[in-house]
C-alpha cells in the first residue's frame, strides 16, 4: 500500500536520519548543488539536466555514470511518485540549501499542482548560539521541527517560484528587489542567503568576492599548516554557505596564483597585496565561462559600501 507521504531531503545525511527515527512515507534525496554553476528555470528538463552535467563534469569532474546513477535516477524516482498526499520538504538555512529549495518548489509548482507542500527548514534552535542544520538536532528537537512543520500557501510556492525565476534570469540585479523590498516571512532564512549569493560577485575593490577574500584572509590571519587547515577553518567560519570539502577546495584551487605555499599555507607577495585591497586582480581573474546561476560572474561588480550590485557596461 502507498504511503501517503513523500518527503524530499537535502541530503543523504538527513535521509539515513529520517529513517533511522522511523519517519514514515517514501524518500526522496535532492543531489544537486544549484548554487553554483549555470542554472536555467526549467528544472527537470533535459536542456536542465544536460547543462548541469556539463558544469559538475568540468568543475568537479563527475563522471556520467556518477551523475546518472546518484541525481538522474534520484529524479526519476520523484517523478515517478504521484499520489502522495502530502509533500514534505527539509532543507536548511545556508545557500546551498535554499537554492535547492526553491528550485525544487519551482519543479512541484508546474508538476505537482493542488499538492500539499509542507517545509520543515532547520537553522535557529531554542538553546544554541548557532544555527544548525537537521543531522546536528537531537531526535527530540528534529521531532519537534517536524511537529512544527509550515504547510506553504499558494502564495509561498509562488513566492519561492518567483525567486527561482530570478535567480536563473541573466541580471541578478533584480534580486536586490527582493532582498530588500519583497521578504517572506515563511522562508526566513531566504533573503539572507540571498544576501550572500550577490556577495559572491567580484567586489569593486580587489575583484574578488565575498568567498574569495574569506580565504585570503583567513590565510592572512591564522597559522595554518595544510590546506586541510585551511578548509577545516573555513567549514567553521563561512557556515553560510553550506559549502562542504569539494566546493573549497575548488575554490582555493581557483585562487592557487596568490599561494607561495600550502605547507604551511601562505599568500605570495601579489595575494599579500589583493588580501589588503591594495590590488584589483578582477582582469587575471575574469571569465566567460563562469556562472552564478543565470547570470555570468564576471559581467557585475558588487559594490561592498552600498550593499548593490552594478553592471559592467563594457568587457
Amino acid at each position: 500500500m502507498k504511503t501517503s507521504t513523500l518527503h524530499i531531503t537535502n541530503g543523504d545525511s538527513t535521509t539515513n536520519y529520517l529513517k533511522k527515527l522511523n519517519f514514515q512515507g517514501d524518500f526522496i534525496t535532492w543531489r544537486e548543488m544549484l548554487c553554483e554553476g549555470k542554472t536555467s528555470t526549467d528544472v527537470g528538463s533535459e536542456h536542465f539536466w544536460k547543462s548541469r552535467f556539463d558544469f559538475l563534469k568540468q568543475s568537479y569532474k563527475v563522471t556520467k555514470k556518477q551523475f546518472i546513477d546518484l541525481t538522474l535516477k534520484e529524479y526519476r524516482n520523484l517523478c515517478n511518485h504521484k499520489s502522495q498526499e502530502e509533500i514534505v520538504l527539509w532543507f536548511e538555512y545556508d545557500l546551498f540549501c535554499q537554492i535547492n529549495m526553491i528550485a525544487v518548489i519551482s519543479w512541484l509548482k508546474r508538476y505537482r499542482k493542488g499538492r500539499k507542500i509542507s517545509l520543515v527548514c532547520s537553522g535557529e534552535v531554542k538553546g544554541s548560539n548557532k544555527l544548525l542544520g537537521l543531522a546536528e538536532l537531537t531526535e527530540k528537537q528534529l521531532k519537534e521541527q517536524y511537529q512544527n512543520k509550515t504547510e506553504l500557501t499558494i502564495d509561498d510556492i509562488e513566492y519561492a517560484d518567483y525567486v527561482w525565476q530570478l535567480y536563473c534570469s541573466d541580471n541578478p540585479i533584480k534580486l536586490q528587489n527582493v532582498y530588500q523590498y519583497q521578504q517572506n516571512t515563511t522562508f526566513k532564512y531566504l533573503i539572507d542567503s540571498l544576501l550572500v549569493h550577490l556577495q559572491r560577485f567580484p567586489s569593486i575593490g580587489n575583484g574578488l568576492n565575498n568567498v574569495e577574500n574569506s580565504i585570503l584572509d583567513i590565510t592572512a590571519n591564522s597559522t595554518l599548516n595544510s590546506q586541510d587547515e585551511l578548509i577545516r577553518e573555513l567549514l567553521q567560519q563561512e557556515n553560510q554557505y553550506g559549502f562542504g570539502d569539494l566546493q573549497y577546495k575548488k575554490q582555493i584551487n581557483d585562487l592557487k596564483d596568490y599561494f607561495s605555499s600550502f605547507s604551511p599555507v601562505k599568500l605570495n607577495k601579489t595575494g599579500i597585496k589583493v588580501q589588503q585591497q591594495l590590488l584589483n586582480t578582477y582582469a587575471n581573474m575574469r571569465n566567460d565561462f563562469s556562472f552564478l546561476g543565470g547570470a555570468k560572474k564576471y559581467n557585475f561588480l558588487y559594490d561592498d559600501t552600498t550593499q548593490k550590485l552594478l553592471k559592467i557596461t563594457s568587457l
